[in-house]
C-alpha cells in the first residue's frame, strides 16, 4: 500500500480558523486520487445521504469522532464511519439529515452541534448513495447514547494525526473483476478506509487549498 505525497496544511488548526475558512472557502480544491468520489455505483437509483464529520475541541487539540458499525449490518458491516445516513422527506437540507442521523445513531442532539460548513464534493458510493459531507463542531461536555443495533463503538482520533500526510495510504482491491482504488488512514487497531477516508482526504486537500489562496 502506497503513501500519499502532498503538502500538509498548517499545523495550527482550531475552530476559529475553520470558521474563517468555511466562511470564505477555497475556490479550487484538487482531488488527485478520486476513485471513491467519482461514480462507482454500478447502476440503479442514487439516493441522497449525508454524514457529519464531528469535530471535538479537547485540551490537546481537535479530535474527530468516528463510529464502528455493528458486524451484522447489511452494508459496510464493521467498518469505521461518520454518523449519518439516507435523507428522509422531512430533511430540508443535507445538514438536517446529518444532524438527525447523528442524534439517532449516537445520541448527540442537533442543538449540541455547530455546523461549520460543507465539503464541496459529494461521494457516490457503490451501495447507491450520493453522500454530502457536513463538518460540525460538537460542544463539550456531551453524553453519548449509541444505538446498539447500528453502532458497535464510538471513538475519537486526533485531527493532527488525520491531517499528517505520513499517515495517509492508498490501496486497491479487485471487486467483481474491477480494480477499485481507495484511501486509507490506519490508526492503532482501527483501519479507516473507503468513503470515510476519502472524505478525510478531501478535508485535507480543502485545508491545503485554503492555505495557498
Amino acid at each position: 500500500m502506497q503513501k500519499s505525497s502532498s503538502v500538509a496544511p498548517a499545523a495550527s488548526i482550531d475552530l476559529q480558523r475553520l470558521r474563517r475558512i468555511f466562511a470564505s472557502p477555497p475556490k479550487h480544491v484538487p482531488i488527485p486520487f478520486a476513485d471513491e468520489r467519482e461514480g462507482q455505483h454500478p447502476g440503479g437509483d442514487i439516493r441522497p445521504a449525508a454524514v457529519l464529520m464531528p469535530l471535538i475541541e479537547r485540551t490537546r487539540g481537535l479530535t474527530v469522532l468516528f463510529t464502528r458499525r455493528t458486524p451484522h449490518l447489511r452494508s459496510h458491516a464493521g467498518q469505521i464511519s461518520f454518523p449519518g445516513g439516507r435523507s428522509e422527506p422531512q430533511d430540508a437540507t443535507p445538514a438536517e439529515t446529518a444532524l438527525r442521523e447523528t442524534h439517532e445513531e449516537i445520541g448527540v442532539a442537533a442543538s449540541h452541534v455547530e455546523v461549520l460548513g460543507f465539503l464541496p464534493s459529494q461521494y457516490t458510493t457503490r451501495s447507491g448513495f450520493i453522500v454530502t459531507p457536513v463538518v460540525g463542531a460538537v460542544r463539550t461536555p456531551f453524553q453519548l447514547k449509541p444505538d446498539v443495533s447500528e453502532v458497535d463503538e464510538v471513538f475519537e482520533v486526533p485531527l493532527s494525526f488525520l491531517l499528517d500526510p505520513a499517515n495517509h495510504r492508498q490501496g486497491s482491491i479487485v471487486t467483481e473483476g474491477e480494480v477499485r482504488n481507495f484511501h486509507a488512514i490506519p490508526y492503532g487497531d482501527y483501519y479507516i478506509w473507503g468513503v470515510t477516508a476519502g472524505i478525510l482526504m478531501h478535508f485535507y486537500w480543502f485545508l491545503s487549498a485554503a492555505d495557498t489562496e
